[in-house]
């Protein structure tokens, strides 16, 4: 007992390690490392008393142990991750990557004074999002847009704005959950709207809206049910239909498509995914969507319609509430710019990139990487594949794709963890007991370090690099 006390005694004081040099030259702020101090000091206590440990530390050694807690607390929240889960738009990793033009825009906004809502040209004050709308317009054709700070705020806004204190029509096969376990008849409900569910599950004809319809009806709701699918004994109104109804009555159209593609997707082989452009020449009145998702940009909400309901919704109190603020703008019209041109598009945005990679492609990016993995000393093999959008985005679709696992004495498990360890993580998936780490989703710029990393963690033990 003497023993312990006379070492818990010589246990330094908080004060004189925060002044070593290995604490006072290191990154960390300094009431991390005074935190981390506190920490390890009381492990220290705690391990002595039980008598683990029978030593007490060099300042030294205990400053260092503190700078690494204080460093391994301050990657606790959002940092860098690579993606090799094949899921393109993984809302756990961030959804969509920007393009290096809209980060490097958002970069400047927050950094430096903008021309957020200021006219160089006049000296007067300008509209925010005017460079966004017009690149819209040139885009989509669509007559007015707003943004928002995502799309159920571009719900909620359309839906306060146009069909307060009436009900929306919805056919109830289109009544989903969205991420987070928001509900559209919450959603609804909240706007001060009635909603009027039409249809059965998987049956809505357009006699069920036309039935509907009354002296309260303010608009018809088509909604993109994004991962949710009914299929077999099935049928739903064309949206061509539904716009000549909503006309005939003089009632607007909304159309929720949710992953918001700018671009027609279907010249890489995808499929049954709404398209703005497309679903404003058939007639919709308003259409909302998500810009993180297939569009490639910051998260918010864009809306696109006729200017008799979009001026509406920029007078209503809600959108001072809801609209993006400065990074998100500079980001959207540096993505925006971009979409004039579609192949500078489908080279420079990720997510549009990332879609249109070729098998061959694909293979010959796995076995250069593979190869590079061997050439550092590591063991790893080439593995087929399957890539989804994610996101909600052209659900039960999966894409052919090609994928690098480690080899090794470790399992599957094993390595997922030592990859998720390190200083910018590399997140894969396991499939039959193996880990896999696809290279549609693994960005070039990066397959360096992956090489670097996935060698060392399957290099054998004492091998030379």
């Amino acid at each position: 007992m003497q023993r312990t006390e006379e070492l818990l005694r010589r246990i330094p004081h908080v004060d004189k390690l925060m002044k070593n040099e290995i604490i006072t030259g290191s990154s960390v702020y300094r009431h991390e490392a005074a935190n981390a101090v506190r920490e390890v000091l009381a492990e220290l206590r705690e391990s002595l008393i039980s008598g683990v440990t029978n030593t007490v530390p060099e300042d030294e050694e205990i400053a260092r142990r503190a700078v690494e807690l204080a460093e391994r607390s301050a990657q606790k929240g959002v940092r860098p991750v690579i993606n090799g889960t094949g899921v393109i738009l993984h809302s756990n990793l961030g959804r969509a990557c920007m393009s290096d033009a809209a980060a490097q825009a958002a970069g400047k906004a927050a950094s430096s004074y903008s021309t957020l809502e200021y006219d160089v040209e006049t000296g007067a004050r300008g509209h925010r999002t005017a460079c966004i709308e017009e690149y819209l317009r040139q885009i989509t054709g669509c007559e007015a847009s707003l943004i928002v700070n995502n799309n159920a705020a571009a719900v909620l806004l359309i839906l306060s704005a146009v069909a307060r204190g009436g009900n929306v029509i919805v056919s109830r096969g289109e009544l989903v959950e969205i991420g987070g376990g928001f509900r559209v008849p919450d959603i609804m409900a909240q706007c001060g709207c009635t909603l009027r569910e039409v249809g059965t599950t998987n049956k809505t004809r357009l006699a069920d809206y036309s039935n509907a319809i009354d002296n309260d009806t303010r608009a018809l709701l088509k909604i993109h049910t994004s991962n949710f699918r009914i299929v077999g004994f099935t049928e739903a109104s064309r949206l061509k239909d539904l716009a000549a109804l909503g006309k005939s009555h003089g009632i607007p159209l909304i159309e929720d498509i949710g992953s918001g593609a700018l671009t027609d997707i279907r010249r890489y082989g995808l499929y049954g995914e709404p398209y703005a452009e497309e679903s404003l020449r058939i007639g919709a009145d308003i259409v909302s969507f998500s810009g993180d998702k297939l569009l490639g940009g910051p998260q918010c909400g864009i809306i696109l319609g006729r200017e008799t309901y979009v001026s509406v919704m920029k007078k209503h109190p809600l959108y001072r509430a809801l609209r993006a603020d400065k990074m998100t703008i500079a980001a959207l019209e540096a993505t925006l710019r971009v979409y004039a041109d579609p192949h500078a598009a489908e080279r420079e945005i990720p997510v549009l990139s990332m879609l249109s990679l070729t098998g061959d492609a694909l293979r010959s990016r796995a076995e250069r990487l593979c190869s590079e993995i061997t050439n550092r000393g590591g063991n790893a093999e080439v593995q087929c594949a399957k890539s989804v959008a994610g996101g909600g985005a052209i659900p039960g679709m999966e894409l052919d794709s090609y994928a690098v696992s480690p080899l090794g004495d470790k399992t599957a498990d094993e390595y997922d963890r030592e990859l998720r360890k390190r200083d910018v993580p590399i997140i894969g998936h396991i499939e039959e007991s193996r880990l896999l780490l696809d290279v549609r989703t693994m960005l070039e710029k990066d397959y360096d370090y992956i090489a670097g990393v996935v060698a060392d963690i399957t290099r054998i033990k004492g091998q030379e690099t």
